[in-house]
């Protein structure tokens, strides 16, 4: 990679620089807000408590210092929204309207509906091993001439490989001559019949029945493709049955995708198939699951899926990695965005969104991702407001007031969970 430009420098630096000042305006915001709203109860109401904001789940009954960190407690008031009985306030933390539409918090809904399965692995393009032709010595002889070719050419059906000359057929082509003549029709069928078992091609035996003597025969590959094999040099001798070279037809291409056993039951013969290949960015290939191989890899603990690919203008190329998406049944779920959900290494959180400006950290237990979405298990209901974006900021005041995340409750495994 090459070193960046002293203005490409310097325009990464403002980037980033926008980007923690944007993130510290946001929480800025939200402490203004808060110590307005304490500076408003000190003077008309009574501290429940006080706390370090850097350990906000112990409570103290007076001011004073930190007894974990160097800094002064700071006091809690009861929220305005508790009961008027002294009843507990709801859940949550509470943020002013103004700093929630400043900060550009977006609300989402929790939604049912068709979620599809996907599933992602790594595939190589290969030869269609049922496309193979294999170009053999019809007849002894010698290898008179060979034509331009090597191993990896590409040529078209019927391309010549190399003349062979027969020496064996001077003899037979002869004694046909001299039978013909005869009038026999038995012999000269007879004839006719050696002719051919010593390995004189159809259209050979017509030139020789109009008269024509032939004693070299011209090798072509009766497919086009690629050439794998070629074992055949000018002046080398051949054998009747010799094999001289391998043709690999390229129409179509087989994609061998490595999926993990222990989710290659969710994939069938004839699902469809998306591919996408780093030699072509943005491009979608598709095709359809022709075969699970038998046998699996102990190294890796995977099964090979075989993919068949049309493969117009010859534009795939064995050898070429992808990226092999399998499409699963579609089933109803509840869903939310996937930029919704806080991951914290432990647990996956989102923020509900309640009445009055409140927001409450809910555990959930998530599934699988598709596309921008992410399906819900379990802790969120259908038609709940959570926060798409913005949620971080809120998440963040929420710890900063010690508001706990609701746990998730003890339940069953959903059908979902039991596949997995």
């Amino acid at each position: 990679m090459s070193p960046l430009s002293l203005p490409d420098r310097l325009a990464r630096i403002a980037a980033l620089m926008l980007v923690a000042g944007g993130a510290g305006y946001g929480l800025a915001h939200l402490q203004t807000s808060k110590a307005q709203a304490v500076a408003t109860a000190s003077e008309t109401k009574k501290p429940l408590y006080w706390y370090d904001p850097m350990v906000p789940g112990t409570h103290f009954d007076k001011p004073g210092k930190s007894p974990f960190m160097d800094m002064q407690l700071e006091p809690r008031y009861a929220d305005a929204d508790s009961d008027s009985a002294g009843g507990a306030a709801p859940a949550g933390v509470k943020v002013d309207p103004a700093v929630i539409q400043s900060l550009g918090v977006r609300l989402a809904s929790v939604q049912r509906g068709d979620f599809g399965e996907s599933l992602d692995a790594a595939g190589v393009l290969d030869f269609n091993q049922r496309q193979v032709a294999i170009v053999q010595a019809r007849a002894g002889g010698f290898v008179q001439r060979v034509y331009a070719r090597a191993p990896g050419d590409v040529i078209s059906a019927g391309a010549p490989i190399a003349d062979i000359l027969v020496p064996s057929w001077d003899g037979a082509e002869a004694e046909y001559a001299a039978v013909r003549q005869t009038g026999d029709a038995a012999l000269t069928a007879a004839a006719r019949e050696r002719l051919h078992l010593l390995g004189m091609p159809d259209a050979t035996l017509g030139a020789v029945s109009k008269g024509r003597t032939r004693n070299v025969i011209t090798l072509t590959t009766p497919i086009g493709g690629a050439i794998q094999t070629l074992d055949v040099r000018q002046g080398m001798t051949v054998a009747m049955g010799q094999t001289l070279a391998q043709v690999s037809g390229l129409s179509t291409v087989w994609l061998n995708a490595a999926v993990p056993e222990a989710i290659a039951g969710q994939v069938h013969v004839g699902a469809p198939v998306r591919a996408e290949l780093t030699a072509f960015p943005g491009e979608t290939f598709t095709g359809k699951v022709q075969a699970i191989l038998p046998s699996a890899q102990a190294d890796s603990r995977t099964l090979t899926v075989r993919i068949e690919l049309p493969n117009r203008n010859g534009r795939l190329r064995p050898g070429m990695f992808a990226t092999v998406h399998f499409s699963g049944a579609q089933t109803p779920v509840l869903f939310v965005p996937s930029e919704a959900v806080i991951r914290t290494g432990t647990r996956a959180l989102v923020m509900v969104a309640g009445d009055g400006g409140r927001f409450q950290p809910v555990e959930v237990r998530i599934g699988h991702e598709n596309g921008d979405r992410i399906e819900i298990l379990s802790g969120l209901t259908e038609g709940q407001k959570i926060v798409a974006s913005g949620q971080f900021l809120l998440d963040s005041e929420a710890s900063l007031n010690g508001v706990k995340a609701t746990p998730l409750a003890t339940e069953p495994m959903t059908p979902a969970e039991e596949r997995r």
